[in-house]
């Protein structure tokens, strides 16, 4: 039964019979074609070699006598390409012809038939070679995929036949798109119109490199379309099967369902951002297509956790991710939680996604993390901030996660453990920030820029003993901003440490003029803001030691103002960078004077001249306990042999009462608001540099001066 369905099977084979004899060929032809087979016919060596590059054949009928090119050459030019496995070759010879019989074989013939052609005979060899093709192919092809199937363990199996353009696939790989066996055509369509089309370019050209041979192996992870219409995440891997030339014959592989790694954090085994955004996807899709169906997206950011990352470690850091996963899950139960990436949560709310549910939510979270966290020795407390973007006010997932991130910067700015919804007045702010970012760019380039001179003040006979160096934007649209309009921004941008450098050349250039122009105040000082953005630069000191050299100042003529915060990471590594300042001959001033974590702890250590106390003293420097600071910080000054000065004095009665502590100098609206470099000099050019109340009118009442 089975060899009867052979037979039938191999009826259907393309044959290919080459000879110089019109006779010979049509008779041999015609009858070949009655046993049920389809002919081609060559009546010359060169004839038959176009015919075999042309078009696919299972088996040639070959004459061995031909004039031009003998049967014998053709058939060694054909096995350069071609295996006996792949195009089986049955030399046709005469009967006394055993010599030439026996080099054909050896040249690669698979058999061999004899003129007069006895047709039963010859049949069977027909027969006989293209079954044991048949056969030795399925046994390669059945190995191959056992194989593979040894390797792959549960993942699909595939296997293209290029000559045929079918493809095979396994039970398992119909499984993992939700089809039932056989249900799908062998068709390359079948798999490849269900990639992704953001996928499908690169699926397409792996599979081509590796056909062509640019590449060993196929190797590729996208996504195809599952039988419910949702998205699985695999990975299919293959290698090319060539015959002895080196042509492609087939690609044959694995299939690999990979949906759960791509879509789940390996950390906290919560969803990952990729599954969040086809969630978010899936969402707005039922929002357009459901009338009173509401969704929102919430983005959770824990406070302080890089200063628990840096302290406590890398692993403990991972530890508290987890411990913060598993307890956020538990308090939004009701909704949606994944991991957006690093310190960073997701949360998608539902029906109804009002302003009550989320404040419910925001309450629910608040309540979660009032408790400390355990981590191996330590307890830690943290909170999460919060940011919510409505999916009713956004038109695709992008926007509606720019919206959630801008509301989450909002509650990060207004304090840690809040939740801050998404309004339309987030977003002009944000647009208004992002173009002033633009401006200020450009504003670098085109030096936009100007430096504006606050004359620092001995309290003792009102004189001036030097300046602070105070930046200013010429905007050309919205005219002169000041630095808590734009020093934020330069400092996340970086722009800080161009910009800071610039105003550093330009006091010094002017500290040069002023000593050049006053000649009778020769201690006269320059103090210029340094930011921590500044002050971590690799290029610092060269970069001064530059300025320093061009213009010409002294270096003891200039002080260099940094606040604590400077020195609260890393105090041994400032203290370097101090040390190397002071070594330029800088003076250094530490600003902002009790505003900090732990001055005193280190104050000793480190080479600073002065201390500026903070306008939030002074402002009360008349009240109990405000009296006492700033008392005790000018005796602190006193025992390190350190210079005291205030900053923010705007009243007579400050002054009396800084005077009555002891304070040495001061700085303020009472006595000049920042001014221009020629107004200053109109002023010292008078002959005085004794500067009393109001002396000059400078800018208006302004925020505080800092460009730190």
């Amino acid at each position: 039964m089975n060899e009867s369905r052979n037979d039938e099977a191999l009826k259907g084979s393309r044959l290919l019979v080459v000879d110089d004899d019109p006779m010979n060929i049509d008779m041999l032809s015609r009858r070949l074609e009655r046993a049920g087979y389809s002919v081609e016919r060559a009546m010359s060596g060169r004839e038959a070699i176009e015919r075999v590059g042309a078009m696919r054949l299972d088996l040639i009928l070959l004459d061995h006598s031909m004039p031009e090119m003998t049967g014998l050459e053709v058939l060694r030019q054909l096995r350069q390409r071609y295996s006996p496995l792949e195009l089986p070759i049955i030399m046709v010879t005469a009967v006394n012809d055993s010599e030439m019989t026996a080099e054909a074989i050896e040249a690669g013939a698979n058999d061999y038939i004899t003129k007069p052609v006895d047709f039963v005979i010859a049949l069977a060899r027909i027969k006989s070679q293209l079954a044991r093709s048949s056969n030795e192919r399925t046994l390669i092809e059945s190995n191959m995929r056992g194989a593979l199937a040894a390797l792959g363990g549960n993942d699909g199996l595939w296997d293209w036949d290029l000559e045929t353009n079918e493809m095979y696939f396994s039970p398992r790989w119909t499984e993992i798109l939700g089809y039932a066996d056989a249900e799908l055509q062998n068709s390359p369509e079948e798999w490849f119109s269900r990639i992704h089309l953001d996928d499908s370019n690169q699926v397409q050209q792996a599979l081509e490199e590796c056909i062509t041979g640019a590449v060993e192996q196929f190797d590729s992870e996208h996504r195809l379309r599952h039988r419910d219409g949702t998205w699985r995440w695999v990975r299919s891997r293959a290698r090319t099967m060539r015959d002895a030339s080196g042509r492609a014959l087939r690609v044959a592989g694995t299939l690999t369902d990979i949906t759960q790694d791509k879509s789940s954090d390996p950390l906290t085994n919560l969803p990952n951002r990729e599954a969040l955004i086809e969630l978010l996807n899936g969402a707005l899709l039922r929002m357009r297509a459901q009338p009173g169906y509401s969704f929102a997206v919430g983005l959770a950011n824990v406070d302080r956790f890089k200063v628990i990352n840096d302290g406590l470690g890398h692993r403990a850091g991972d530890e508290l991710l987890v411990a913060i996963s598993q307890r956020l899950r538990a308090a939004v139960e009701n909704a949606w939680v994944a991991r957006f990436g690093g310190d960073e949560f997701a949360i998608l709310i539902e029906q109804p996604a009002d302003a009550e549910q989320i404040s419910a939510l925001g309450r629910s979270i608040a309540r979660a993390f009032s408790a400390p966290f355990q981590l191996r020795a330590h307890e830690v407390f943290c909170t999460m901030s919060v940011g919510v973007g409505l999916g009713a006010d956004a038109s695709s997932v992008e926007d509606l996660l720019r919206d959630a991130d801008t509301a989450l910067h909002r509650a990060k700015t207004q304090g840690a453990g809040r939740l801050e919804i998404f309004n339309a007045g987030m977003r002009r702010r944000a647009v208004a920030r992002l173009e002033l970012e633009l401006d200020l760019h450009r504003a670098i380039h085109n030096r936009e820029f100007e430096v504006h001179y606050q004359p620092k003040i001995s309290l003792f006979d009102n004189r001036v003993t030097g300046f602070e160096a105070l930046v200013r934007w010429r905007h050309p649209r919205l005219g002169l901003l000041y630095p808590a309009d734009f020093i934020s921004i330069a400092e996340q941008t970086g722009l800080i440490v161009p910009l800071g450098m610039w105003v550093f050349e330009q006091a010094a250039r002017q500290m040069v003029r002023w000593q050049q122009l006053f000649p009778r105040t020769p201690s006269l000082a320059m103090s210029v803001n340094l930011s921590c953005r500044q002050f971590l630069d690799p290029n610092l000191i060269s970069d001064i030691r530059r300025v320093l050299s061009e213009t010409g100042a002294e270096a003891h003529t200039l002080r260099l103002e940094l606040t604590e915060s400077v020195l609260i990471d890393d105090t041994d590594g400032a203290l370097r960078i101090l040390e190397q300042l002071k070594g330029l001959g800088l003076g250094l001033k530490m600003d902002d004077f009790g505003t900090g974590y732990s001055s005193l702890n280190y104050l000793s250590r480190l080479p600073f001249d002065s201390l500026k106390i903070d306008r939030s003293f002074v402002s009360q420097v008349n009240e109990g306990s405000n009296r006492d600071v700033v008392r005790t910080v000018v005796q602190l000054a006193d025992t390190l042999g350190m210079t005291v000065v205030a900053e923010g004095v705007e009243t007579q009665e400050q002054l009396e009462a800084l005077r009555a502590l002891g304070c040495e100098y001061a700085q303020g609206y009472y006595f000049c608001h920042p001014a221009r470099p020629e107004e200053i000099e109109e002023k010292m050019c008078k002959g005085s540099d004794v500067w009393e109340h109001g002396a000059m009118p400078g800018e208006a009442a302004l925020e505080e001066e800092t460009i730190a």
